[in-house]
């Protein structure tokens, strides 16, 4: 009789074709929940957060980011969308849609067995071709400072959205704001859209009242009933340091052994604010912004000396305020000099929306840094104005960076399929059939477009074939109507950075995906502990 110990792993497993199979079903069930909000057609979903929080919108990841999956292959095509939002800022819906149909055409050559690693080389062959045929022969360049051009492509992306009733409006506040954040200095491009370019959503009249501002806007007031509300032409210092006493980081006990001691401290710290303030005074500001807090003390001497202050605000707005006006930001009071100071903004005011108050630097000679005032009937409509807005941003950015576009409306997918049919004759053996198979999954778009529509798919989708094979390679569907029309004469026009990061990311996490053989889930063992058990056998 022996006892012979033997490590059994506590795990649930699944391997081989099943998980291949499993992750095609798993990506198709998530390009299917927003597959109904591609297009100007589209439909909305209405998404519920355990806080009990609701989002109306038609935004792919805005949607998914609300989703809980449990999949893991559902959930990689959750981050995609996000990857794509990040790098684009639009074709979100698009690339999970994509990515879904390239995992579905994977699935007959697994059930005949096909290796995933063939499967894999087809995938990557077809999107090195996909690069050189947009890069070289495909894509069209335009003049990033023709604003008609540039209004052109915003107004593509913006017709699928809920902001598409004021889209002109729209248009022109994107390519303003993108144009007013765009810095070129030593052969560097920067547009930082997310820290320059603020959108600031204010409840209560129309939309048509919301506006691109020639400066900052903030959500605060004075901080003392004796200050100006409006100053023009203002000299504004910007401190991230508080105009206070300093207090111990910890507890802090004193002792004070005679009556005298307990005024001498108070003596002390008055004393301390006077300093701060004398030295603020002595440059003879008209307006402070500050980081930290100022305290009642320190208000009564800025008032007294005529100056407007204002407190805790955030260090993006402050860096935004510096760009404006020309300030430099400054930690401690007896370092600031005279050219420390901002004289460019026009113009200081505080207004009044509601029961709020907000402040506005605004007439700023060199802007450099935008606040884009939202207005609207709710804060549900004013969130998706906002998500509608940043992605005409991102648009229009992407032009700016790289200046090439295609045609929309499912024409870049379909000439893309059609040069992928004819070049899959320069591969030989398995592999072709992947490559040829990726070329139709590339028309689920048009498809999509048709289908929310509710046109005819087949028809419209051999006719488009049909004008493809003849080489008119800018015929799409028209998201309005359903029916084939000319990309070029109805002017839909998208971004090249955008389709070919759509492409790139879709077939990538395909092939990564298709990769995967083996699903290992650690489990709890009887006694509550998790890892690998010991069990006990005897002969």
């Amino acid at each position: 009789m022996s006892q012979i110990a033997v490590l059994k792993p506590n795990i649930e497993r699944e391997q081989g074709s099943k998980v291949q199979l499993g992750n095609v079903q798993a990506t198709k069930h998530v390009a299917d929940i927003i597959r109904t909000c591609l297009g100007p057609r589209s439909m909305y979903k209405m998404l519920m957060d355990p806080q009990g929080g609701i989002v109306v919108t038609n935004d792919g990841n805005a949607i998914l980011r609300e989703i809980m999956v449990k999949h893991p292959a559902a959930k990689s095509m959750i981050e995609i969308s996000r990857t794509q939002d990040e790098e684009c800022g639009d074709g979100t819906t698009s690339v999970i849609i994509l990515a879904g149909e390239i995992m579905s055409a994977a699935q007959e050559f697994l059930e005949d067995n096909m290796h995933p690693t063939k499967i894999i080389n087809a995938y990557r062959y077809a999107l090195d071709d996909i690069d050189a045929f947009m890069t070289n022969d495909f894509g069209k360049k335009i003049d990033p400072s023709n604003d008609e051009d540039m209004a052109k492509l915003v107004n593509s992306a913006l017709g699928t959205k809920f902001i598409s009733r004021w889209m002109e409006m729209a248009t022109k506040m994107a390519i303003k704001a993108v144009r007013t954040v765009h810095i070129k200095e030593n052969g560097r491009t920067e547009i930082d859209i997310k820290r320059f370019a603020k959108v600031e959503k204010i409840p209560g009249g129309q939309i048509e009242d919301s506006e691109v501002l020639n400066g900052v806007m903030l959500n605060k007031d004075i901080t003392h009933p004796k200050m100006k509300r409006k100053i023009v032409n203002p000299r504004i210092m910007l401190l991230d340091c508080s105009l206070e006493y300093q207090k111990g980081e910890s507890q802090t006990d004193m002792e004070l052994s005679n009556e005298a001691d307990f005024t001498r401290i108070l003596q002390l710290e008055e004393n301390y604010i006077k300093d701060i303030c004398d030295n603020i005074i002595a440059l003879k500001p008209d307006l402070i912004f500050t980081e930290k807090g100022i305290s009642d003390l320190a208000q009564h001497f800025l008032a007294k000396a005529g100056i407007t202050a204002i407190r805790r605000v955030r260090k993006t707005d402050n860096l935004r305020i510096a760009r404006c006006c020309g300030a430099t930001i400054k930690s401690r009071t007896d370092e600031i000099s005279e050219s420390d100071l901002g004289t460019d903004a026009g113009l200081f005011e505080i207004k009044k929306f509601g029961e709020e108050y907000f402040t506005y630097v605004t007439e700023c000679k060199k802007n450099t840094a935008c606040t884009i005032i939202l207005r609207g009937a709710s804060k549900d409509v004013l969130m998706e104005v906002e998500r509608n807005l940043q992605d005409a941003m991102q648009v229009a950015r992407n032009v700016l960076l790289e200046c090439k576009i295609v045609p929309g409306g499912g024409a870049c997918e379909l000439a893309v399929g059609n040069f992928l049919n004819k070049n899959a004759k320069n591969y030989s053996g398995e592999e072709q059939f992947p490559y040829r198979a990726l070329a139709r999954a590339l028309e689920v778009i048009p498809r999509t477009l048709v289908q929310n529509c509710g046109g005819n798919t087949i028809r419209t989708l051999t006719e488009l074939r049909a004008l493809h094979a003849k080489g008119q390679n800018s015929h799409g569907v028209n998201g309005e109507t359903g029916k084939i029309a000319d990309m070029e004469k109805i002017d839909i026009w998208e971004p090249m950075t955008v389709k070919l990061q759509a492409y790139k990311t879709a077939i990538e996490t395909a092939t990564l995906l298709l990769r995967i053989d083996d699903i290992v889930q650690g489990t709890k063992r009887a006694d509550g502990s998790e890892g690998i058990g010991a069990v006990s056998q005897s002969n």
